[in-house]
């Protein structure tokens, strides 16, 4: 490489990126587009700009303005020499409905000669203009990561301080490249990419005039219009926060509501001032001045005790309401008029008003909330069965509201769940919000109240914490005998990877009651049979084998080899997986066994110790595909979801349990799924006979994938498998897209719960 090569590659960026250089570059039109007096026109599918000025390879910041009626996405191409070409492009960016101000971190390649922007594929109006680029550092890059981390989570936050320490630890042992690569994977896999996806989310979902103009029209016109009385419980709040709060409400287009405040002996002079102020001004509202400090479960009953309305909403001092909130709730009941408990997403918000951190829920997952209290903000309930439960208990402050929905949705099964965010929760020092464990005594009452929803439930189990995550729990629930258990596994030859499953059963499963049936499906080699015969051998009492020679169809021979099973459950099981957790038995027993339980799934790990199956994600690649694939063992997952009891639609054939009655009711495996997805259409026949599928972190197994019967990578496999997605899109289409155990704001396209790029 000569001297100018150097100074121009190397040199010349690395100096640029220490002083944060910037330059400001021109898009010029060469193809469909026209420029009409500042704003560009797109006349055809293949948009393009080129770009010019001076711009520096590496990581650079990208700023621009713009405006524009829809969604536009931003795809880049560059060009080393050979070209443009779909290989060397990515979508970094995007257009935003409405005006906008950008900046996105891109990587521009070395040696590239040209740039080219493409505003998406569709005859569009917009304007892109002030369009500036800033080279920026790796060194840059990560510090500015972690100050976002400490400013939404705080430096006192359990999970900061660890990442932090990591962070250290790597660049002093490993050096600066080390930390870069280990902050490349670690933001890939918190969602926090190039194209700023929670930011480009935002400004599509935001409501323009028209749109305002439409709801206040659609309000007008709703038959049921109940009032709603907003519970707001407040102690020496900060005026900011508390002002922010309560014009939240004032802000809403849904008008029947009233705001019942419930001050708590706040000894700080501005909440009295502030509190009769908003009272004179707005009759909605109500003010309650409590004389004793009753902490916030007596308060919210103060409140409670001046509200009027049909239904109850819970707010918290220091958070704010989407001006949209109320209107989403009275939509919903008027689709569903019988509704008694209604939920809707949340995210996070900085004291200086950035949104972050969106935790886009599912539909109603009674098995997810014994391990967290996942429905939270902004939830809503018909009062009548909150007086029944008698309000909020004193003595689980911290999770009064977690208590309040165990024993509510108890009463009823009207559950329901609005994907859109409704809630902003304020992320300052002090909150939950800010710091999970600010308040560890949130996480004890957490705890209380589960163990009372087991004793009202009459359930005979225990609660236990998960792994020092606070307000995480998993509920253990006691066999009181060990029901028999058959284990069904298909085999042809591969006598290795078979021994290496059997030999991990036999020698690691603490469970005592059970029986191994392999149903061999031609095998052909003699070790296979040798296999057989010393498990026989050995385990005479456990151990069946049944030679069932047909052309493969993995449906079938299961089926086949359920008829030969004795247990009352039975445990579909690949031969190439084996056991790591030697409770795995009674653990999945345990859940499979409850009478409102139907198919019960485990945790899979590559060789790797990377995830293979944590639950399946229905709509994925068209039909499913498997919840965080390739996330590390040690990764929480989304929302802590890797480390925690979790309701899905459906979970992998691999190491699959459910009781034999059910497996007989709905069927068994359908025979027309002779590889593919087959436990996908079995989950859904088990799920609409009204049973709730689950998944197990704690059931661990290593699993092989494919070494049985190989990739489909012939043009007969792939046209079988084109086969059998058109056979479950024809009979589970609506589902498919719409997995009650995911959410639409979710990709659909990538497995790691990162937010759909479709707005």
């Amino acid at each position: 490489m000569g001297i100018k090569s150097i100074l121009r590659n190397r040199v010349g960026p690395a100096f640029a990126g220490l002083f944060g250089i910037k330059t400001k570059v021109t898009l010029n039109p060469i193809s469909q587009l026209e420029d009409k007096d500042g704003r560009w026109i797109s006349t055809g599918n293949d948009p393009a700009f080129l770009v010019k000025g001076k711009y520096f390879p590496g990581w650079n910041k990208m700023k621009w303005e713009s405006e524009a009626e829809s969604f536009i996405p931003l795809k880049m191409y560059w060009d080393q020499g050979n070209g443009f070409s779909e290989s060397e492009s990515l979508t970094f960016s995007s257009i935003p409905k409405g005006f906008a101000k950008r900046e996105v971190m891109l990587f521009i390649p070395p040696g590239t000669k040209n740039l080219r922007i493409d505003p998406g594929e569709d005859e569009v109006e917009f304007i892109l203009t002030n369009v500036q680029m800033k080279k920026t550092t790796r060194f840059a890059m990560v510090s500015q990561f972690f100050l976002k981390v400490i400013n939404q989570k705080g430096v006192t936050n359990p999970a900061t301080r660890e990442l932090l320490k990591k962070a250290f630890q790597i660049m002093r042992t490993r050096g600066l490249k080390a930390t870069w690569s280990k902050f490349k994977a670690y933001a890939g896999n918190q969602n926090i990419e190039s194209t700023n996806s929670y930011e480009n989310w935002i400004a599509n979902q935001e409501l323009t005039s028209k749109d305002l103009e439409r709801i206040l029209d659609e309000i007008d016109n709703l038959a049921y219009q109940p009032l709603i009385s907003i519970i707001l419980p407040v102690y020496n709040v900060e005026e900011k926060w508390l002002r922010l709060c309560i014009d939240s409400v004032l802000k809403q287009l849904y008008s029947n509501w009233e705001l019942c405040i419930s001050d708590d002996a706040s000894t700080k002079p501005h909440i009295k001032k502030v509190l009769n102020e908003y009272a004179q001004k707005d009759n909605r509202i109500k003010v309650v001045f409590r004389n004793k400090n009753g902490h916030i479960s007596e308060s919210s009953n103060s409140g409670l005790e001046v509200a009027t309305g049909v239904y109850i909403g819970l707010l918290d001092h220091d958070d704010e309401l989407t001006v949209d909130a109320l209107y989403e709730n009275v939509k919903l009941l008027n689709q569903h008029p019988e509704a008694d408990i209604v939920y809707s997403d949340e995210d996070k918000i900085t004291e200086d008003g950035v949104r972050h951190s969106p935790y886009f829920k599912p539909d109603w997952s009674p098995d997810l909330l014994l391990s967290q209290m996942y429905t939270c903000h902004f939830s809503i309930y018909r009062k009548d069965l909150i007086d029944q439960v008698g309000g909020f208990r004193k003595g689980y402050e911290g999770s009064q509201d977690y208590d309040l929905v165990l024993r509510v949705s108890e009463l009823t099964e009207h559950i329901y769940h609005i994907p859109k965010i409704l809630y902003h929760w304020r992320t300052i020092a002090g909150s939950t919000a800010f710091q999970g464990s600010s308040k560890s005594y949130t996480h004890i009452s957490g705890m209380k109240a589960l163990e009372d929803a087991l004793s009202r439930r009459k359930v005979n189990g225990w609660v236990e914490g998960v792994e020092e995550i606070p307000n995480l729990y998993q509920v253990n629930y006691k066999l009181e005998k060990e029901p028999f258990v058959s284990i069904v596994i298909p085999n042809k030859n591969l006598a290795d990877v078979l021994e290496k499953c059997l030999y991990s059963i036999f020698n690691k499963t603490t469970y005592s009651n059970y029986e191994v049936i392999v149903v061999d499906n031609g095998s052909d080699t003699l070790d296979t049979f040798e296999v057989y015969k010393k498990w026989v051998a050995a385990e005479p009492d456990r151990f069946r084998y049944f030679e069932y020679d047909v052309p493969f169809n993995y449906s079938q021979i299961n089926n086949f080899g359920v008829k030969q099973t004795r247990g009352e459950l039975i445990l579909l099981l690949n031969n190439d997986v084996e056991v790591i957790t030697p409770n795995w038995l009674t653990e999945m027993a345990s859940q499979a066994w409850r009478p409102e339980i139907g198919a019960v799934g485990a945790c899979l790990y590559y060789p790797d110790n990377t995830i293979q199956h944590a639950g399946v994600v229905l709509g994925i690649g068209g039909v499913a595909g498997h919840s965080h694939k390739h996330f590390r063992a040690s990764e929480k997952g989304y929302f802590s979801r890797l480390k925690m009891v979790s309701n899905y639609t459906a979970v992998t054939a691999a190491c699959l349990m459910v009781r034999k009655d059910i497996y007989q009711e709905v069927g068994g495996l359908e025979e027309d799924l002779k590889v593919a997805f087959n436990d996908v259409d079995f989950c859904l026949k088990i799920w609409k006979a009204g049973y709730r599928n689950i998944w197990l972190p704690q059931v661990q197994l290593y699993h092989y994938e494919s070494k049985s019967r190989g990739y489909e990578d012939t043009p007969e496999k792939q046209l079988r498998f084109k086969k059998e997605v058109d056979f479950m899109r024809e009979k589970w289409g609506d589902i498919l897209d719409n997995d009650p155990h995911y959410n639409p704001n979710l990709s659909r396209v990538k497995e790691d719960f990162s937010i759909s790029n479709k707005i």
